[in-house]
């Protein structure tokens, strides 16, 4: 599993061990918005490349497995809904057998289904999860296919379709491990609470697992129970991640749980959490059969604010003279502010000059912008704060401005706002706030 931070999120909510095995088939699409400016989005089936089923253990029958299934769609702004997910698995006669889960309805042949997966959101989550063992007369080595399109409501044309998308089946022989899947993601949780992971180890392959390795990657609102088998390592100001060896035998069909239940403590200053975990074989050298079910992720939306707000200053100078206008960002909590699934940023500064004024230096964080709205006689700069906005975040920013002639009062402005356009900040209690003014020659 790699990291979720340093640099760059996992996109989309998924692993890295899981993004490696997903085939993404995507048509982009585009929408007209407010102001004519044209949106686009892709509707994209997510499925495994590959999966492994294995022969049956000596004594026993072949051990069924999950293959988790599902949409997405990229552009938060657009609703996706009706959203139906066809699988074809006549491909996999006297090679694999297939289990269809409640929401597929299945042909008379039992062959092709047509999923109801509703309305497609984001962050990702699996929403069919279909099971799937070897045929009982499958040979070592057999190989077959499942193939799968989508359509759904949405996009320009009303209609958005995903190109199809196959997973190769495989009859195989060794460990399979995988890990219960977290429950839906969670919102209005109280800080201070605890919350239970589901967390049990099942080895569906047909060979024992002797011991197991765990990772974790937890972002900076939860505390997660500590193990003695486990190390803890902070990886920037919003990530933790934990190793863990386990040295439990895992026999084929059996399920183990950790030493004591996994539990996130919901922090004061949680929001918008993420918890990525996954389970491996202890020895390195050991192939799992499959990943696709090795890493799982849960969102984790506390019930909380974040209260933004922006510090104005008042310089003076003749004309000619250069000034120093250094306004501030304060994030006074109590929680942090972060985006968990694709790691860009959430908030941006906008600056609009005093009249009369013109900036000789910059800080590197700003550049010049022109917005919808924008007087054509006013400059406009843009700064970014740090990706995670911590409790307590302190930013300068530090203007040069030539008084190009005194104007009394000159009066320019500095808003927070969403860094993906206008409008309020929705984790904010106190908007008004959120603005300040930068005052050249005020009035005595």
């Amino acid at each position: 599993m790699s990291s979720l931070s340093v640099g760059r999120v996992l996109r989309r909510g998924l692993c890295a061990g899981a993004v490696g095995a997903l085939v993404l088939a995507g048509l982009g699409s585009g929408v007209a918005f407010a102001g004519g400016a044209a949106q686009s989005d892709e509707l994209e089936i997510e499925a495994p490349r590959d999966a492994t089923v294995t022969v049956a253990p000596e004594g026993g029958t072949p051990q069924y497995r999950t293959l988790d299934l599902g949409l997405f769609h990229s552009n938060r702004d657009i609703t996706v809904t009706d959203a139906r997910l066809t699988v074809d698995v006549s491909r996999l006669d006297g090679v694999a057998e297939v289990a269809w889960p409640d929401n597929c309805a299945p042909d008379e042949g039992g062959t092709v289904a047509v999923c109801d997966v509703g309305d497609v959101r984001a962050p990702y989550r699996p929403s069919v999860r279909l099971k799937l063992r070897a045929d009982a007369e499958a040979a070592l080595g057999a190989q077959g296919a499942i193939q799968y399109s989508a359509e759904a409501t949405g996009g320009p044309d009303g209609t958005l379709v995903a190109p199809s998308a196959t997973t190769s089946v495989t009859v195989g022989s060794g460990i399979d491990l995988g890990i219960s899947a977290a429950q839906d993601d969670v919102t209005g949780v109280a800080p201070g609470s605890s919350l239970t992971v589901p967390s049990s180890v099942t080895n569906t392959g047909n060979e024992t697992a002797h011991g197991f390795t765990m990772s974790m990657y937890v972002t900076y609102g939860l505390d997660v129970t500590r193990y003695p088998q486990c190390s803890y390592t902070p990886l920037d100001d919003a990530f933790t991640h934990v190793t863990c060896s386990f040295d439990t035998d895992v026999p084929p069909g059996a399920t183990v749980e950790l030493p004591e239940p996994l539990r996130l403590a919901v922090t004061g200053h949680a929001l918008h959490e993420r918890f990525e975990y996954g389970v491996h074989p202890a020895d390195e050298a050991t192939v799992d059969l499959d990943n696709s079910n090795n890493n799982r992720v849960w969102h984790v939306n506390a019930d909380n604010t974040a209260d933004f707000a922006m510090k104005g200053t008042e310089v003076s100078g003749a004309a000619g003279d250069i000034v120093t206008a250094a306004f501030r960002f304060v994030n006074y909590g109590p929680a942090w502010v972060g985006d968990v699934t694709s790691g860009d940023r959430l908030v941006a500064i906008d600056f609009y000059l005093p009249e009369g004024t013109t900036a000789t230096s910059v800080p590197r964080t700003c550049r010049t912008a022109r917005a919808p709205g924008d007087a054509p006689d006013v400059v406009h700069y843009v700064c970014t704060l740090p990706t995670w906005t911590s409790p307590d975040l302190n930013v300068s920013f530090s203007f040069g401005l030539r008084v190009d002639r005194v104007v009394p009062d000159a009066t320019g402005r500095v808003v927070a706002r969403p860094d993906s356009g206008g409008g309020s900040l929705a984790f904010d209690p106190d908007p008004t706030n959120n603005s300040a003014a930068v005052v050249v020659n005020p009035s005595v």
